[in-house]
């Protein structure tokens, strides 16, 4: 039964999401590319300049006048300045590929260099991203047996991370081993993102979810009170709580909990060496956020906790707003907004096709101390962008006096049109070499 088709489902939303952020993510001004369209006007004018004065304010023959004319053009080549930027970047991508880091666009090297906050996806980035049940509780005297029999139906038709944790354990615990055989899909079932899932199960209505699919009901006034009170128990323990309701009784409560990766708190750790403010963004309960956030050695105050799918891009905006270049890492179809928001996208290898496509960057190895890595590349990259730049700047401030013979009365010495071609191949060997330094970067950046 097709309940929703074209622009109006959960996919297209998604991708009208992403086409928003990309389309409001400022182009990268390069510093090269504002000087080069007033530099070589510039040139012309002074060469200009120099014929005119040697010609007819010295009064010096005309071929020692077109020759010092020629040597300004010559020498001002705008090549250096062309290849200060693209060098650097071409060696920095090359040398995040050799370490599992994709770098979909050269330029988000650029951009990673001045992230100052880091904001962390919860499940599947900061935690191993697969739960496990720890606790089944009844509510009603229902067999707890009976609870996760019903709970592992339902979850059969979902692909979620807690949806396949309730199954796996059904199956690790069943003693009915042909339950699922010849269970067809419910003729009523919908699955609320972020939420839950509602189905008909034997003729009664079930609702299995966290805590808002049942306060936002707007058929059933369930009575909350036990579930309220386990789940203030169990969240404090790090817990997500999952209540099971059939009919109009919450008749049971399934917990789980998810790993924090052992890499986690290093990678946090690390990037908050380098100045950068990390954050905790999750649809999590507070209390199973602030558990994965102490362990991960992220700061209380900088977690974000019960944030709906389509509220993640929101959050991210909302630091952008107040100033930061934000980074987002996330693994889920439900992050590929947020990301897409960020000023860098970092996808999670391990993670969806959505989430791959709209990260900038590509974790391929799934570590999250690549994270880490990742700004040490772009950090470094940038400062040869900038040496290279004012190699550029330091070869042509210097040559084109020199050409137009401003020292001549001097040292007598006036640039050859022949030496001046030299000179501008020089400044761009140099720039060329200066970035292939950059290979040197490739060796310790895994002692970093």
């Amino acid at each position: 039964k097709a309940l929703r088709v074209g622009k109006d489902t959960i996919l297209s939303q998604i991708v009208r999401l992403v086409e928003d952020a990309q389309a409001d993510k400022a182009p990268i001004q390069r510093i090269a590319d504002k000087v080069t369209n007033y530099f070589v006007p510039t040139v012309v004018i002074i060469s200009l300049i120099t014929f005119i004065a040697w010609k007819f304010v010295f009064h010096y023959d005309f071929l020692f006048a077109l020759s010092a004319s020629i040597a300004v053009l010559v020498i001002a080549c705008p090549c250096a300045m062309g290849l200060a930027t693209p060098m650097a970047l071409m060696v920095g991508s090359s040398i995040g590929l050799e370490k599992g880091i994709l770098i979909k666009k050269s330029s988000s090297l650029e951009e990673i260099a001045r992230i100052n906050a880091i904001v962390f996806d919860k499940t599947g980035t900061i935690t191993y991203g697969k739960p496990e049940v720890t606790d089944i509780v009844s509510l009603n005297g229902m067999p707890e047996n009976e609870i996760l029999k019903i709970a592992a139906y339902a979850e059969s038709f979902s692909s979620h991370p807690i949806a396949a944790a309730i199954v796996d354990k059904f199956n690790f615990l069943k003693d009915d081993k042909n339950f699922f055989i010849g269970k067809d899909k419910p003729e009523y079932f919908e699955e609320i993102g972020g939420f839950g899932i509602k189905l008909n199960y034997d003729g009664k209505k079930i609702i299995i979810g966290k805590k808002g699919i049942f306060e936002e009901s707007e058929t059933i006034n369930f009575d909350m009170s036990k579930f309220n009170e386990f789940e203030d128990r169990f969240a404090k323990e790090g817990k997500t709580v999952i209540g099971i309701s059939i009919g109009s009784e919450i008749v049971g409560i399934i917990t789980l909990s998810d790993k924090v990766k052992e890499t986690a708190k290093q990678a946090v750790s690390k990037l908050k060496s380098l100045g950068i403010s990390v954050y905790l963004l999750t649809g999590d309960n507070i209390n199973s956020a602030m558990s994965a956030a102490v362990q991960a050695g992220i700061d209380e105050k900088n977690v974000i906790a019960n944030v709906l799918p389509n509220e993640k891009l929101n959050e991210i905006k909302k630091l952008k707003n107040l100033g930061l270049k934000v980074a987002m890492v996330g693994d889920g179809i439900n992050d590929a907004p947020a990301l897409a928001a960020a000023d860098v996208g970092i996808a999670i290898g391990s993670g969806t096709d959505v989430a791959r496509e709209t990260g900038d960057v590509i974790l391929v190895k799934n570590d999250i101390n690549d994270v880490y890595k990742s700004v040490l590349l772009g950090r470094k990259t940038l400062f040869k962008v900038k040496q290279n730049l004012f190699w550029a700047f330091f070869f042509n401030g210097l040559g084109i006096p020199l050409a137009a013979g401003v020292f001549y009365g001097l040292t007598g010495f006036l640039i050859p049109p022949a030496f001046a071609g030299a000179a501008m191949a020089v400044s761009s060997i140099t720039v060329s070499l200066n970035s292939i330094l950059l290979r040197r970067f490739s060796k310790t950046i895994d002692l970093s």
